[in-house]
């Protein structure tokens, strides 16, 4: 069920729409940076919350968050292919599944590409820069 309030809540926001994407990569819009900043202030948020109250999961241990490595090439090769992706599919992976739920067929060539690339990383992760 929250899988579908999601998808609904994105199709009213309009955030699945090529057109708000293709508006934000010209920069003429900031429909799609508000929602997103939207989305990092409230992860922000809710981490925050999490480490503060020291919040445990279901099976009763502590979440811990551990940190990230610092590299450079790691952020930006992968979030130039990301945003590249995105650009040419016009959809980032939510909404892609959103797309195929309202008739979108060919969006599930987006999917198989998505499924690809993901197997591609795991297969060549050890040589990537990390």
């Amino acid at each position: 069920m929250l899988g579908v309030l999601f998808g609904v809540i994105m199709t009213k926001s309009e955030i699945i729409s090529w057109y708000r994407i293709f508006e934000m990569f010209r920069f003429d819009s900031f429909h799609m940076y508000g929602i997103i900043g939207s989305a990092v202030i409230l992860g922000a948020v809710f981490i925050y919350y999490v480490k503060k109250i020291e919040l445990k999961s279901t099976e009763g241990t502590k979440i811990n968050f551990s940190p990230k490595a610092k590299s450079f090439p790691r952020y930006l090769i992968g979030g130039t292919i990301f945003g590249l992706g995105w650009a040419l599919a016009g959809a980032c992976p939510g909404p892609m599944f959103v797309l195929v739920g309202k008739g979108v067929f060919p969006m599930l060539l987006v999917i198989v590409g998505a499924l690809l690339g993901t197997f591609m990383y795991g297969v060549l992760r050890n040589k990537l820069p990390h």
